[in-house]
């Protein structure tokens, strides 16, 4: 992509992105203040475009969720989501990792593309995000939470109305009092308990874009993101404690004890010392947590009678192994850590609220979806599909296969890794260090059986090799 195609983020500051901003400053002053009294009237949105909301969670693996099968977590917010929306329970990231997975999720493009390869590179401004081309496309925009991606401070985004995030403790935060920093300007923490704090935000920012005259009136599109469930976990006083007497062997492996953590060769974030019991239960707590404000904004759209047409999208940035393969990891090529949780609400499309899809969605799918609701086409640099077709109907085809891709930093131990996953068999070669995997999903869903190199490997290897190489393109570099 060549500077002069890159839009905004790029090109020099003009009169236009000047007045712009006057209008965005105006704007946060409203944001930072409550609004009450809006009228019903006021909040209806003089357009058929929908207003978008998709919400991010961190570290939250696919399975831990009251309505899909946990044995104890209660998430009334996300068991509403899935009762009123559609459930996508083959969704998957394309690099197992925090911030190239969130780099894809805003750009719509694989890792090699984009370039945010590893926790430690910032953003690189070599793509815009759906979020820019949506405020291109009279869109107000907001995004709202966790950054999650280092670099000097935060990136500048003069095409959004509101930007609010923080940098405190290397942009990681902290669950109580963390301060925020909004549209360039620290300010303290206006909530105790951050869940609760940025959720705030996004239903200030909802009220008053749809509070404008008429003629000034825009759908939104905002980007929530939260901290849960990221370590070290803290919960909300009457939260704190709530699944102290939860049996965790029954969502835990079979291998995993009490003291399962550092001892076994898991080092991971310096949080697993102590009971790993106690741990995953803080862990729960967190996702019950954000998931009570998650109810809160959808009880907010209704309120505002703006529910149905309002899609909410929510989704985590990549998984969590709890010691699956012995390993308590995010960056494992395994489902635990490939998986991912979607849930989407979107009354005028979906006809069959409270049904699945067994499609395959990917993080990268994000973009070009939220794009093909808001009648924007997708632009040519985006790798991503719009999973449009596959909550319209449940019969739509997916696709059938997507590349993995994982680039080793330091000080992390997990090679570099590059990967095919299709509808049936996973097939992963590393730079170094250890051997391929090849599993046969349909059979050996746990990935207990490796394939590669036995003579049934041996038949599946070269199909595998050929679609993995037409999707890498050469493009996929371990250096």
């Amino acid at each position: 992509m060549d500077k002069k195609s890159q839009g905004i983020f790029n090109r020099p500051f003009n009169r236009r992105d000047a007045l712009k901003m006057l209008g965005k400053t105006t704007a946060a002053g409203v944001v930072l203040s409550a609004i009450p009294g809006v009228g019903i009237a006021a909040m209806k949105t003089p357009t058929e475009r929908p207003n978008l909301i998709f919400i991010l969670g961190d570290n939250h693996n696919a399975e831990t969720m009251e309505f899909a099968g946990h044995p104890f977590i209660k998430t009334p917010g996300f068991n509403r989501l899935a009762r009123e929306g559609v459930h996508l329970q083959n969704t998957f990231n394309t690099t197992s990792l925090c911030t190239p997975s969130r780099a894809s999720i805003l750009t719509g493009a694989y890792c090699h593309k984009h370039g945010v390869k590893n926790n430690h590179m910032p953003w690189t401004d070599s793509m815009p995000t759906f979020l820019e081309h949506l405020s291109k496309n009279d869109y107000a925009t907001a995004f709202i939470g966790k950054w999650h991606m280092p670099g000097d401070g935060l990136p500048k985004f003069p095409y959004l109305d509101l930007f609010v995030s923080y940098t405190y403790r290397e942009g990681q935060g902290t669950y109580f009092n963390c301060p925020m920093i909004v549209n360039g300007e620290e300010v303290a923490s206006r909530k105790p308990y951050i869940t609760e704090e940025v959720t705030d935000y996004a239903i200030d920012f909802m009220k008053s874009t749809l509070n404008k005259p008429e003629s000034e009136r825009k759908p939104f599109c905002i980007y929530l993101s939260h901290r849960p469930g990221h370590p070290p976990y803290k919960a909300p006083k009457d939260i704190d404690g709530m699944y102290d007497d939860a049996d965790v062997k029954k969502a835990l492996p079979k291998n995993i004890d009490a003291w399962y953590g550092k001892s076994r060769q898991n080092v991971y974030q310096g949080f697993m010392m102590g009971s790993f019991y106690d741990q995953y239960r803080g862990y729960c707590e967190t996702l019950t947590a954000m998931d009570r404000d998650i109810d809160r904004l959808l009880n907010v759209l209704d309120e505002m009678e703006i529910q149905d047409n309002t899609v909410v999208i929510y989704m985590g940035d990549n998984g969590q192994m709890w010691g699956q393969h012995d390993r308590v990891s995010i960056k494992e090529p395994y489902e635990e850590s490939l998986k991912l949780p979607l849930i989407v609400r979107a009354p005028k499309l979906i006809k069959d609220p409270g049904t699945k899809r067994e499609q395959m969605a990917l993080n990268i799918d994000i973009a070009p979806t939220l794009l093909d609701m808001a009648g924007v086409p997708k632009p040519k640099d985006m790798d991503g599909e719009s999973f449009v077709p596959i909550l319209k109907s449940p019969a739509a085809k997916g696709r059938d296969a997507f590349l993995m891709e994982f680039w080793r930093y330091f000080p992390e131990n997990t090679p570099s890794y590059v990967g095919v996953r299709t509808n049936r068999y996973k097939f992963v070669e590393y730079e170094r260090g250890r051997d391929p995997l090849l599993f046969d999903l349909k059979r050996d869903s746990a990935e207990q059986n490796n394939l590669y190199g036995t003579p049934e490997g041996d038949k599946l290897l070269p199909g595998l090799l050929a679609k993995m190489g037409k999707l890498n393109k050469n493009q996929v570099k371990f250096k």
